[in-house]
């Protein structure tokens, strides 16, 4: 395995919870979510949302759940498919 082969989580995660983000993509449905149609948009590039939860994917991988308000969805992104934005200040 190269260097840049190596698993995700072998480092520290990207983003916290509570930190902003915004989707740098489109994302469909790809049959994970209860509720929405495969193929049925769940979140457009630029939306904003707020990592709820951090969890992993066959142990190579960090999976933030983003809380999209707007859309009242919470999703599954990965790292490389968010921004993080700055808090307003007065937040922490």
């Amino acid at each position: 395995m190269r260097d840049d082969e190596r698993p995700e989580t072998w480092g520290e995660p990207v983003f916290s919870p509570g930190d902003k983000v915004q989707s740098r993509f489109t994302v469909k449905n790809d049959g994970t979510m209860w509720g929405v149609e495969i193929g049925e948009i769940v979140v457009r590039k630029g939306d904003i949302g707020y990592v709820r939860d951090i969890g992993t994917y066959l142990q190579e991988y960090y999976i933030y759940a983003v809380d999209f308000i707007d859309r009242r969805a919470i999703v599954g992104m990965r790292a490389r498919e968010l921004v993080g934005l700055p808090m307003p200040e007065g937040t922490s």
